[in-house]
């Protein structure tokens, strides 16, 4: 079964006439006019049939769900064909709906349900929300493979290696963000917050949006936020190259052929979040990540044990066909861009070695952001229960609890790792996050020679140390949002500020100087700009702080006499006096290990574009 789900303000429908020979009867549903309501758009598949009662339970469970969420109590389930090609047969569709509806009564929901077998004009007013459109397939297949919630078992693991039930755990003060983790992964709990975030009025002053010509779930970047996704791009590099082995840089495709067997059950771990199309009669693949890539690659390598451990990574832009209603510009995208970096490791050993320094590192650069994590451990129990030292090592990073999900069955990986902030609105968002995986060598026939001359698979650590580019900036947006909570101005870091400085003359009189200085500072490497237009001193400082700029120096008489600037310091009360040197210096110690790139517009303001 399909199922379009709107969170809508009204909805009314009418019936006009009759599309089947012999329709459901419609009496006393022939009109309706209702308020707030969850309309559910329902399509009844020809595989439905097979098992219905499995479908019609799914689909319940998924619409009750959604309500939940929404905090809606009206459920409307509208028949319409138009989701499906291979409609199942109107007698079929028809009981399949009117199960759909007693089990949405048993659960306590109010439901009306519209004829079956009708045209029918309809209006409806949808309320607009991230969450407000969703659909869902629903098919006895998926249903028959989900496991039930209760085979994945949740326990809180402390520093101590002490575990508890999440329910039982005792949350201390200053553990308000591992409390959101838990009751939202663990407990099931829907957290408060709601609204439209503050970040996303961030994101769109620098230039990052959604680009309504494309599908849904693409962004585009203005020159500004172009500038903040490459200078990302160039740190994760950085970041992935940093820690003491050859990394090795490919590139390549983003899309694979379905028909090749790695490439498909690699594929079938992703499920619905797959982006896939047709062409020359194939089916193929839009990478999920630069697994795909990099594995095709390196199977083919001769790779010895003195070459281990070794990685490799790309930038690679990967898809993933999220729900509609889940989209949220930065965070949650269709088209994303992964720091994929894949280190091989001679054994489980030395993955755990190289596991545990990407796990300092990734807690280094959050907190260079000013945040934190609170991080959920996937792993078998197994692995955990033959494994405690090695856990014991990462909690002492963390120094605070971790949410454990012991999962059942086998899977590519033994660990997976989530690290999540809590964002302003108090939910957890996943950023960065690396695997220990020990079934993709084999899959993808990926091999290195060890001491006695056999051939032997490498275990392989996934890690995206800062997350996706897009997931950085997320994170880099909600530090600033905290920052103003706080009292303080938002800001980005210094480092990736696309304006440094800005230098603003008292008057005409001193516009030659301050390009003089504008381009004494570009010469050292510091992105710095001038404001040269008419507006008045106090104005121009005001314009200065809405577009973030960390230090505004003011050229006039006196500096002009003395080359002693007043430079006021985004967040810092007191002026500075200071020498360009000292400027340049200072500047210099703050972006000391990041990279550089030159200011991304015009230096001059009065020739730019408004965007």
């Amino acid at each position: 079964m399909r199922v379009l789900l709107i969170h809508a303000d009204r909805f009314q429908y009418e019936v006009r006439g009759k599309a089947l020979k012999e329709p459901e009867k419609a009496e006393g549903r022939e009109a309706l006019s209702v308020g707030e309501a969850l309309i559910a758009f329902c399509s009844v598949e020809k595989g439905d049939e097979k098992n219905p009662e499995q479908v019609v339970d799914k689909t319940a469970e998924s619409i009750r769900e959604q309500a939940r969420r929404l905090k809606v109590n009206l459920v409307v389930v509208y028949p319409y064909a138009h989701l499906a090609q291979d409609l199942a047969s109107p007698k079929a569709a028809a009981e399949l709906l009117r199960r759909l509806e007693s089990k949405l009564q048993e659960a306590g929901y109010p439901v009306k349900r519209a004829p079956f077998g009708w045209y029918k004009s309809f209006e409806l007013k949808c309320k607009g929300h991230p969450l407000s459109e969703l659909s869902r397939t629903i098919s006895p297949e998926e249903a028959e493979e989900e496991r039930p919630e209760a085979e994945y078992i949740y326990k809180v693991l402390t520093p101590s290696m002490e575990l508890y039930a999440p329910e039982d755990y005792g949350f201390k003060p200053g553990e308000e963000n591992f409390k959101a983790l838990v009751e939202k992964e663990a407990l099931k709990k829907e957290l408060a917050g709601g609204g439209e975030p503050r970040y996303l009025s961030y994101c769109k002053k620098f230039g990052l949006d959604w680009e309504s010509f494309s599908d849904l779930g693409h962004m585009r970047f203005g020159p500004e936020a172009t500038f903040l996704f490459e200078m990302v791009s160039d740190y994760a590099d950085r970041v992935s190259c940093s820690l003491g082995i050859p990394v090795y840089k490919v590139r390549g495709t983003n899309m694979f052929d379905l028909s090749v067997p790695p490439v498909r059950e690699h594929a079938q771990l992703f499920g619905g979040r797959l982006y896939q199309l047709k062409s020359g009669g194939r089916d193929l693949l839009l990478r999920y990540a630069a697994c795909h890539q990099q594995f095709a690659m390196i199977r083919n390598w001769t790779i010895s044990y003195k070459d281990l451990p070794m990685g490799a990574y790309e930038l690679a832009d990967s898809y993933r066909l999220e729900q509609e209603g889940e989209l949220l510009l930065c965070f949650r995208l269709r088209k994303l861009h992964m720091p994929d970096l894949h280190v091989f490791c001679r054994d489980m050993r030395e993955a755990q070695e190289y596991a545990l320094k990407i796990h300092r590192r990734i807690y280094e650069e959050v907190e260079k952001l000013g945040l934190d994590y609170v991080s959920l451990y996937n792993v078998t129990e197994e692995f955990f229960e033959g494994n405690r030292d090695f856990f014991r090592e990462l909690l002492s990073v963390e120094g605070k609890p971790v949410l454990l999900c012991f999962v059942p069955g086998k899977y590519y990986w033994v660990l997976n790792v989530e690290y999540n902030i809590i964002d302003e609105l108090g939910r957890p968002r996943e950023i960065a996050t690396f695997q220990i995986d020990v079934g993709n060598a084999q899959r993808f026939g990926i091999t290195y020679v060890n001491e006695e001359g056999a051939k032997v698979y490498p275990v392989i650590i996934h890690s995206a140390l800062l997350g996706s580019v897009e997931r950085y900036l997320y994170a880099v947006f909600d530090s600033a949002v905290k920052a103003q909570t706080a009292g303080k101005p938002p800001q980005l870091p210094l480092w990736l500020s696309p304006t440094q400085v800005r230098v603003i003359p008292v008057s005409r009189t001193y516009l030659d100087l301050s390009m003089e200085v504008v381009e004494w500072l570009e010469r050292e490497n510091i992105r710095a700009d001038l404001d040269d237009g008419d507006e008045t001193l106090p104005r121009k400082v005001r314009k200065a702080e809405t577009a973030w700029v960390p230090y505004t120096l003011v050229v006039g008489e006196e500096e002009a006499a003395s080359r002693i600037f007043s430079v006021r310091a985004r967040g810092e009360k007191p002026l500075k006096k200071m020498s360009l040197e000292e400027l340049a210096a200072e500047i210099k110690e703050k972006v000391k290990g990041y990279p550089w790139r030159p200011l991304p517009v015009p230096k001059r303001l009065s020739v730019r574009p408004v965007y």
